[in-house]
């Protein structure tokens, strides 16, 4: 007897498995996003603590923390605790941002944007650990130090985005302020961003290295990059009360005048401790709390540059057109 075709179910990827068993709220969507944005915060922190308390080098090799072994070992100390310790909030990071994946894979109805935002953060994840490989195999080399923190504000902006595109529709992007005041965030943005780079800088060339050991320093006087680095928080701090005075001229929405407030006073507060710890001598605490209130500076200005613009969930059976006039919101 004659046998029909075989027909076979199309293979499921694993998150098309869970989509089709499990509907997430939109507020765990949004918990899922906000968690790792806290947790792009606390790998900055932590990483600057490893540096802090020279154990940059507390685990001498990578991805093991010794040639023989995956763990530290009691040989390395509290250093080699300390380093191993924030590889393994890698981990942590890791499942944040697995968990906004799967909830916005799993979210009706589904919104691509959202799991290509998630997947964004995996790679930047992933490719920042291998950073920090090199930076380790390099002997803590203050280029490839200053590329890894760069690299975990490229995962914080990311972050901060899907919490933010979480919270709202996938309609087209209406603004809501004139142009010029888009331009000035957009200035915010650029120095805000050129500000953090030349933190780097400073810290490249500064005596927190590390570790105890004999590490290369960039070819400049710290104290020169600080005060360029000063320089430049000085136009940001302008530039953010200029913002602050003109959305209440053009009378901005509440939400949008609270985030210039917001930056506003994470300015000051950042500013205040920079200045302190300089004349202090950079005591590592100090040092420490200023790299917190970078991470919160940028959060300030993401949001800032994001409220500038709404985007409404699109009405049913309506395709969203696109608007080249918007291409700068």
């Amino acid at each position: 007897m004659h046998k029909g075709p075989a027909y076979h179910r199309p293979v499921q990827t694993p998150l098309a498995h869970i989509a089709k068993r499990w509907t997430p709220a939109p507020e765990t969507v949004r918990r899922a996003a906000l968690s790792a944005v806290v947790m792009s915060v606390v790998i900055i922190v932590t990483g600057g603590a490893v540096r802090l308390t020279s154990s940059g080098l507390g685990c001498d090799t990578w991805p093991k923390c010794t040639d023989d072994s995956l763990f530290a070992t009691p040989e390395q100390g509290i250093h080699g605790a300390i380093e191993f310790g924030n590889r393994m909030l890698t981990y942590v990071l890791s499942a944040a941002v697995g968990w906004t994946i799967v909830a916005a894979r799993a979210a009706e109805p589904v919104r691509r944007s959202l799991t290509r935002l998630g997947w964004a953060q995996f790679w930047i994840v992933a490719s920042n650990a291998v950073i920090g490989g090199i930076t380790v195999m390099a002997g803590l080399n203050p280029w490839t130090v200053a590329g890894h923190f760069l690299a975990a504000n490229a995962l914080l902006t990311v972050a901060v985005l899907t919490w933010q595109r979480a919270r709202e529709g996938d309609g087209v992007p209406r603004p809501r302020v004139p142009r010029p005041v888009r331009k000035l965030c957009w200035a915010i943005v650029g120095c805000s961003a050129l500000l953090i780079a030349l933190g780097t800088s400073v810290t490249g060339s500064g005596k927190h290295a590390g570790d105890s050991s004999d590490v290369p320093r960039m070819p400049w006087s710290w104290v020169d990059a600080a005060h360029v680095h000063a320089a430049a928080a000085w136009v940001v701090c302008a530039l953010a009360v200029a913002m602050w005075l003109v959305l209440r001229v053009v009378d901005a929405p509440d939400d949008t005048r609270a985030r210039a407030r917001d930056l506003l006073i994470v300015l000051l507060a950042q500013g205040g401790i920079g200045y302190v710890q300089f004349f202090t001598h950079v005591p590592e605490l100090l040092v420490a709390v200023h790299m917190l209130g970078s991470a919160l500076m940028w959060i300030a200005v993401v949001r800032l540059a994001l409220s500038l613009r709404e985007r409404p969930r699109a009405s049913a059976g309506i395709p969203a057109q696109s608007d080249p006039a918007l291409s700068n919101a």
